[in-house]
């Protein structure tokens, strides 16, 4: 359980509950923005009252966190299923379609979106922020490295910094695109990303 959140006696029935918040929270940013959302009208999303969510999140910084948490989570999972491929290298080029379709659904980058702009102003959004950047990038930079090395490639601390820095920098750009240019190619975009990503994955 993340230290934004309080702790209870029925780790169930507060796990319920923090999703039902959780849930409405997204509902809410999605449609309001973070600040644009008051927890007046998270907790009427969440068929709760506003006290009550407070039982279970100190604030909307506290909300905020735990979604950047759950993405933490989420790309922790897509990384172990890299960690055991044969290739990994090649396991990431063979993701893009899946990768590049993802960040194009407005379902998957709304969030992430308003967490970046949220960071930008608000100094603990952005420590929560950049730590789980801390731990994404430690575990990529480990599945490139053991990748690189299967394939007899430099593994320079500083190449595999800067390469990794591009890479994610392609996949957290796409949604900013998305927005810019919603009629963008999917196809196309692939096709691209797969030219662009495998010299900066085999060379």
């Amino acid at each position: 359980m993340s230290n934004t959140e309080k702790r209870h006696h029925d780790p169930e029935k507060a796990r319920h509950r923090r999703r039902q918040v959780l849930d409405a929270a997204a509902a809410c940013f999605g449609r309001s923005g973070f600040h644009g959302a008051s927890m007046a009208e998270i907790s009427k999303a969440a068929g709760m009252s506003a006290g009550h969510i407070y039982n279970y999140f100190d604030s909307k910084d506290a909300i905020i966190a735990a979604f950047v948490e759950e993405n933490v989570e989420r790309v922790s999972a897509l990384m172990r299923d890299l960690e055991l491929k044969d290739d990994p290298l090649q396991a990431l080029l063979d993701e893009v379609p899946r990768s590049v379709r993802d960040d194009l659904d407005p379902q998957t980058w709304i969030l992430p979106l308003e967490i970046t702009a949220e960071a930008s102003r608000n100094p603990k959004i952005a420590a929560v922020a950049r730590d789980a950047d801390r731990r994404t990038r430690e575990q990529f930079r480990k599945i490139l490295k053991a990748g690189r090395m299967k394939h007899g490639l430099p593994v320079d601390d500083a190449v595999l910094e800067a390469r990794m820095n591009v890479i994610i920098t392609m996949f957290q750009g796409l949604p900013v695109r998305a927005v810019h240019n919603p009629e963008m190619n999917a196809e196309m975009l692939i096709d691209s990303f797969r030219m662009a990503l495998r010299p900066l994955l085999f060379s």
